[in-house]
């Protein structure tokens, strides 16, 4: 896509960037990449969000690193990690949307048509108090779903894809849907799909992919030229 402002520019000169002042993201060396670099990895079910860049940060023996969103503990699905001065660049994540699939449980079985009207309800502006545990203080504020769609029903279950606004709490979603069908509903399971531009389709990696990584990389840094 062309943007109208940029179709009458002229070109001076062509150039390219002095390596002493960056370097293109596929030419970076490992070690740039240990101080600027962004991991996709994909959070297993388990441990808290903290604990993951803790990990992350033993495995690759860097003093700071950082995660774009909390996802809590059993939550499963895309975690950005910043690596060094790459965590500054993280908050600008927290600007785009978030995508999450998830499965609730309801408390009665409530009619396909009556569960697609309700849940066109809940699209646009919601208004919602954070969970007793949480870290944020617990003020109503208001978030913005996107997209609410119902992928798969099977008698109680259900499978629901949810465009967000970050900062939206999934669980508690689930809950009020379920208190608007009457009687109730809770959350099963969670992933998170996408957090801005990063989809889970993009190659997502795990912890062990990435301590094999490193260890590979050490090995082969410090085997002997022959």
């Amino acid at each position: 896509m062309k943007l109208k402002h940029l179709e009458n520019l002229i070109t001076v000169d062509e150039d390219v960037t002095d390596d002493k002042f960056g370097t293109y993201h596929d030419k970076r060396s490992v070690e740039q990449l240990l101080n600027y670099g962004l991991i996709l990895l994909d959070k297993p079910p388990g441990p808290t969000s903290h604990q993951v860049v803790a990990w992350a940060k033993k495995i690759l023996e860097i003093p700071k690193a950082g995660h774009s969103g909390t996802l809590d503990p059993q939550v499963t699905g895309v975690l950005p990690l910043g690596l060094g001065d790459a965590t500054k660049a993280l908050g600008v994540l927290l600007f785009g949307s978030k995508e999450y699939q998830g499965l609730g449980r309801l408390h009665s079985l409530p009619s396909k048509e009556k569960l697609d009207s309700i849940l066109k309800e809940f699209c646009g502006d919601i208004y919602q108090k954070p969970p007793q545990r949480s870290a944020v203080s617990r003020q109503t504020r208001i978030r913005k779903i996107f997209e609410l769609e119902l992928l798969e029903q099977k008698e109680r279950l259900i499978l629901i894809r949810i465009t967000c606004e970050s900062g939206t709490y999934i669980r508690k979603l689930i809950y009020d849907i379920g208190e608007v069908l009457g009687p109730g509903a809770t959350m099963v399971e969670l992933r998170r799909t996408r957090v801005n531009q990063f989809h889970e389709n993009h190659p997502l990696v795990t912890l062990h992919q990435v301590a094999d990584a490193f260890s590979d990389w050490k090995e082969k840094k410090t085997a002997p030229n022959f």
